[in-house]
């Protein structure tokens, strides 16, 4: 065999031939799986003639068909994707295992071959355990057992631990999803998710919903007048406005360009109007800019009112309070329409 091939294989040799644990510097107790057990003559009898894995550093392990148990004599390994022993968290990120520290616990107790891809990050040295050597020192050794529950448990706390960071900061970035950038309130993908089970609760328990589909007035001259700038600051003025005179139970949605949407749960057609003219005289009201050269007001909006009617569907819900605002517009702007019930 040509001598650099050599050089890459991995070397196997036994404890004996590595000068066993003591003369290389290294007791049982110097392990986590062993910790108290240097006194114990049983395990040292099991383990001396367990093979040594000596893996050069970049060089991954070259797995076995059965279950094994790797032990860290000296070195760092990369365990990647370990789905057996819970060391990695399953989306491909890498967790180290250090000197005294073991990999493959999970796989021997479900007699299952590791999975995980197992590369030395600087030369090592591994003892491997078979599968059965495992469970027999755990029924020579009381303190083996205990220190296997031990690490054990702590992996499955680090999991959980793991798994609840990755929730959290799942449910983060899910809420930042349903929320538009420029203005703050909830986007179309929160309404498409909420809606339906709105419409759904009120009409199984037969409360009220209502919707206010609502339009700054000219916003495109707006725009053409005052720049894309001014613009969107209008836009954050006109969410502010909504946002601050509702109650903590209703829901403020920009629900495309200049429009948006204000869902009133439990609220019925009267007191939806009184919502929607109360935000009317707001817009009318607010500043965009306290030294823009533009008599008052700066920006209106048109709104348009339905409520939620028996056997109708979310959508029908939102057609008839877009009905509204539009013959909002056509009344001149700036004003509440209630959608018609007569037609």
């Amino acid at each position: 065999m040509p001598a650099s091939t050599h050089r890459c294989a991995i070397e196997r040799t036994t404890l004996k031939q590595i000068s066993t644990f003591g003369s290389a510097g290294y007791q049982p107790g110097d392990l986590q799986l062993l910790r108290d057990a240097n006194d114990d003559a049983a395990v040292a009898r099991l383990l001396a003639n367990c093979p040594v894995m000596r893996l050069e550093a970049g060089k991954a392990v070259v797995e076995s068909n059965q279950a094994q148990l790797y032990i860290v004599l000296r070195g760092v390994l990369a365990v990647e994707t370990d789905s057996n022993t819970g060391m990695a968290d399953g989306n491909g990120s890498v967790s180290k295992v250090l000197p005294g520290e073991s990999v493959g616990e999970q796989s021997v107790l479900d007699e299952e071959a590791n999975l995980s891809r197992i590369t030395a990050l600087e030369d090592s040295d591994i003892l491997v355990i078979e599968a059965d050597l495992v469970w027999k020192l755990i029924d020579q050794s009381n303190v083996v057992a205990r220190n296997l529950l031990r690490l054990l448990s702590f992996r499955i706390r680090a999991a959980n631990a793991q798994l609840r960071t990755r929730q959290k900061l799942g449910e983060f970035y899910r809420r930042l999803s349903m929320n538009d950038g420029l203005t703050g309130l909830y986007n179309r993908a929160w309404l498409n998710d909420l809606l339906p089970r709105l419409a759904a609760t009120a009409h199984s328990s037969g409360a009220p919903l209502a919707l206010i589909m609502i339009d700054l007035d000219h916003f495109k001259r707006f725009n053409d007048t005052h720049g894309h700038l001014a613009g969107d600051q209008a836009l954050r003025t006109a969410a502010q406005v909504l946002s601050g005179a509702l109650r903590p139970s209703d829901f403020a949605v920009r629900y495309g360009g200049e429009e948006m949407m204000v869902l009133l749960p439990d609220t019925n057609g009267k007191l939806a109007v009184a919502v929607a003219e109360r935000l009317c005289e707001r817009m009318q009201q607010a500043v965009v800019f306290a030294d823009m050269r533009q008599p008052l007001p700066h920006v209106t909006a048109s709104f348009g009112v339905a409520t939620l009617q028996p056997q109708q569907s979310e959508q029908d819900l939102i057609a008839r309070a877009d009905a509204a605002l539009y013959r909002a517009k056509e009344l001149g702007r700036n004003r509440v329409v209630q959608e018609d019930l007569t037609g």
